[in-house]
């Protein structure tokens, strides 16, 4: 792989896809090791983390949306939310679009406090939830447009409240250096080219920084 950016032009498109495969392992480590493998004990500081913005929020009755582009994190969340006792709907992309309907309109209307788990193909378009205030992108996206339609499903006719949203970023690892590389590159970060656009138009020096120590 590392040998693939040193070739040049030719061998970082040969390598691409593997490239593009290290990375999304590298991101799934940051939300939580048993993505990639490890044991059921293995634990997440991005999850510490989560709680201590979901509990305090909770406990004054408010309405949290969690979105994550990987099903098998939401689906950690969702074993966590149910041990905590949290009231909790889900929403992915394997949802069925009657389903999708019924679990959008019961998270609604349900009066409890309680979070609503999203996956980023999920919650792309066509998604009303003005029920809830507050937004947290527990893992960053390639392509900003995405996190701002997000957020943007809070921000709907009916909504009366002020939206604050929480982005969920791993000091010194590649989701930093990811952030660092969406504002450097603002122009090519805001072209509107679906969830991996950004990840694809990656040169050589950006790989490079990606994947460097320090």
């Amino acid at each position: 792989m590392l040998a693939g950016l040193a070739a040049g032009p030719e061998g970082l498109a040969q390598h691409r896809i593997e490239i593009l495969a290290a990375l999304t392992r590298l991101r799934q480590i940051c939300c939580h090791p048993a993505l990639t493998g490890a044991g059921p004990a293995a634990g997440s500081g991005k999850f510490d983390a989560l709680w201590e913005i979901l509990e305090p929020l909770l406990e004054e009755g408010h309405k949290v949306l969690v979105f994550s582009q990987f099903v098998r994190c939401l689906d950690l969340l969702e074993k966590e939310m149910a041990t905590r006792g949290i009231a909790y709907h889900v929403l992915t992309g394997q949802t069925q679009t009657k389903k999708r309907e019924e679990i959008v309109a019961s998270f609604q209307s349900d009066e409890r406090p309680g979070v609503f788990l999203v996956s980023l193909k999920a919650g792309g378009t066509g998604l009303n939830l003005t029920a809830a205030s507050y937004v947290v992108l527990f893992d960053p996206w390639w392509n900003p447009a995405v996190e701002a339609q997000a957020i943007d499903r809070t921000h709907r006719i009916g909504q009366t409240r002020t939206v604050i949203a929480y982005r969920l970023l791993t000091r010194g690892t590649l989701e930093e250096k990811i952030w660092e590389l969406q504002q450097r590159k603002a122009a090519l970060a805001s072209d509107v080219l679906g969830e991996e656009g950004f990840a694809q138009k990656l040169d050589r020096e950006a790989l490079q920084y990606l994947f460097e120590e320090g």
